[in-house]
């Protein structure tokens, strides 16, 4: 049997204004100011004892002059943060809740084609529901001070140059009002005028279309996190599709307000043409390293990243990826030309397409080799 899981240690410590340049990732002095608010010098959340008495205590905000509230870790079913309350801990409430807001969007084809009725929630689902209704919102006609509405015709604007970027063949986007049905449908138009129903359009399109309406609502704010977002785009337009999600993450050299949300941004893929498009200080990987406990060697995983980057800097303890392990990654269509002695099963079949004479100068490892 494997056991139940241990709680080992939990801390929650506040970040001062002082020490979050050595500890937080490449940002301004305007955005550290924007976001850091507050100072002090003693934990929430701490830690003591070894595994016969380890204790976790729970420190009220006033730091020593609350008694705190401890709880010894056999007995503790789950976290302390967990189950704070605003009573004994209204910082580590807040935290809790700021933990229980980050969302996973699982876009869902189905969801993103269905119109709105009027009466629909006006902020993107998880799933990509009330896409129709969130545009709807954003683009509401508001009045300037001479009456005329100012707003409308620049967010529609705004999503169909973003939109451009993925179909050229795009020239407007808007929500239609079904009066007598109570709907919004949301439109595409091309060049030639033509109009679309969200029904109509690739599912590629309708999960770049709800990210750029995303990346529009400054009321979308705290942590998004997406699986592989290359998801139904042309390998061609993959460079719009992380643009696209470095503009909804929040911009460390700004500060943080209306126009620049408070969001960081968290996905996964397995395609080697995201990881090579990707800023080389944005790059996670999971890797499984072997490890040794009493008398059992088992693997475990681990994240690393690339040497020469901020986060090799900031904890220089864990051995970054190899260049090695990277490369092969990057490049899965090298394949050995022989195995002692004896094509490889790819040699036995149909020349591939990256075997034709003339692609070879233009592919990135000519013949099939790196180097």
């Amino acid at each position: 049997s494997l056991g139940s899981l241990e709680l080992i240690r939990e801390e929650l410590a506040h970040i001062n204004l002082s020490e979050a340049s050595k500890r937080l990732f490449p940002h301004t002095v305007a955005w550290r100011k924007s976001v850091i608010k507050g100072r002090k010098t003693s934990p929430l959340i701490s830690t003591e004892g070894d595994s016969t008495g380890r204790v976790i205590k729970q420190h009220q905000d006033g730091g020593s002059s609350g008694r705190p509230i401890s709880r010894l870790t056999t007995n503790l079913p789950r976290t302390v943060l967990s189950v704070a309350n605003a009573a004994e801990s209204p910082t580590a409430l807040v935290v809790r809740r700021e933990m229980q807001s980050w969302q996973l969007l699982q876009l869902e084809p189905s969801a993103l084609r269905r119109p709105d009725e009027f009466t629909a929630p006006s902020h993107l689902g998880l799933d990509g529901a009330f896409l129709a209704a969130t545009l709807f919102r954003l683009a509401k006609p508001r009045r300037t001070g001479n009456g005329n509405p100012s707003l409308e015709s620049q967010v529609y604007a705004t999503i169909a140059n973003r939109l451009s970027e993925l179909i050229e063949d795009v020239s407007r986007i808007w929500v239609d009002l079904d009066e007598s049905r109570e709907l919004l449908t949301l439109f595409v138009a091309d060049r030639n005028g033509t109009p679309y129903p969200a029904r109509s359009l690739s599912d590629g399109t309708l999960r770049f279309l709800a990210l750029a309406v995303l990346e529009a609502d400054p009321e979308a704010q705290g942590t998004l996190c997406l699986e592989e977002p290359e998801n139904g785009i042309h390998p061609e337009r993959i460079p719009a599709m992380l643009e696209l999600l470095r503009d909804i993450a929040t911009d460390s050299t700004e500060p943080v307000d209306s126009a620049n949300p408070l969001r960081q941004v968290i996905v996964n893929t397995h395609s080697p043409s995201v990881v090579a498009q990707i800023p080389d200080d944005s790059l996670l990987i999971a890797e499984l390293r072997e490890q040794i406990k009493g008398q059992q060697r088992f693997k475990h995983p681990v994240f690393t990243w690339l040497p020469d980057t901020w986060r090799a800097q900031k904890d220089p303890h864990i051995r970054p990826l190899s260049r090695g392990m990277l490369l092969s990654y990057l490049n899965p269509t090298v394949q050995p030309e022989s195995t002692n002695g004896f094509p490889t099963q790819s040699h036995r079949r149909s020349p591939r397409v990256m075997d034709r004479e003339d692609l070879q100068l233009l592919l990135p490892f000519p013949s099939g080799r790196s180097e």
